[in-house]
């Protein structure tokens, strides 16, 4: 892997105290959230642009809704005053949120991905970043996903669904790589 981009920008999705929910199902990646605090630590070290995706639910009985607590940051992820914000209601982090534009003003064109869930608002944003011309890097061991059912009532195992996704992305969006070897490129 060649060296991370002095100004690549880390993308850090939804990673809100609603995803710890158990209606949510089992997942996948129980160290997810360690590698993104290792992540996490080394931007700010470095003083590298930072960005706090958080989904804010249109939806009434959503635990994503705003005023509810699992609509929160985690405290362990929580941003830092100046470490931008963006707020989106569909899973793509691109999609009516001025995320391109402000990526733009700043010279970005390299972007860390990491959060949840790796086959919704992870994939559809570095789907589109990838499409806008971004240098897409998703973090795998640095996402996570749930045990999901298709359409045929079969039930996928998260690492399943997380492995599927990630290669989806692979193709043509994103490159994938472990947490381990992105600290060690940056």
């Amino acid at each position: 892997m060649e060296p991370i981009a002095t100004n690549a920008a880390l993308l850090i999705i939804d990673m809100q105290k609603g995803m710890a929910d158990p209606t949510l199902g089992r997942r996948n990646n129980p160290d997810a959230e360690l590698r993104i605090q290792q992540l996490l630590n080394a931007w700010r070290q470095a003083q590298r642009p930072i960005i706090h995706v958080r989904h804010i639910s249109r939806s009434a009985a959503s635990v994503f809704r705003p005023g509810q607590p699992g609509c929160e940051f985690q405290d362990a992820l929580h941003p830092l005053a100046h470490e931008h914000v963006v707020e989106k209601n569909v899973p793509d982090a691109f999609s009516a949120t001025g995320l391109e534009r402000w990526l733009h003003l700043r010279s970005i064109q390299q972007l860390v991905i990491v959060g949840v869930i790796t086959n919704n608002s992870v994939e559809s944003t570095a789907r589109s970043g990838g499409n806008l011309g971004f240098d897409v890097i998703v973090a795998a061991d640095a996402c996570f996903t749930f045990d999901q059912t298709d359409l045929s009532g079969r039930l996928w195992a998260a690492e399943d669904v997380h492995a599927l996704s990630l290669s989806n992305l692979a193709m043509d969006y994103a490159r994938v790589f472990q947490t381990s070897e992105i600290l060690a490129s940056h």
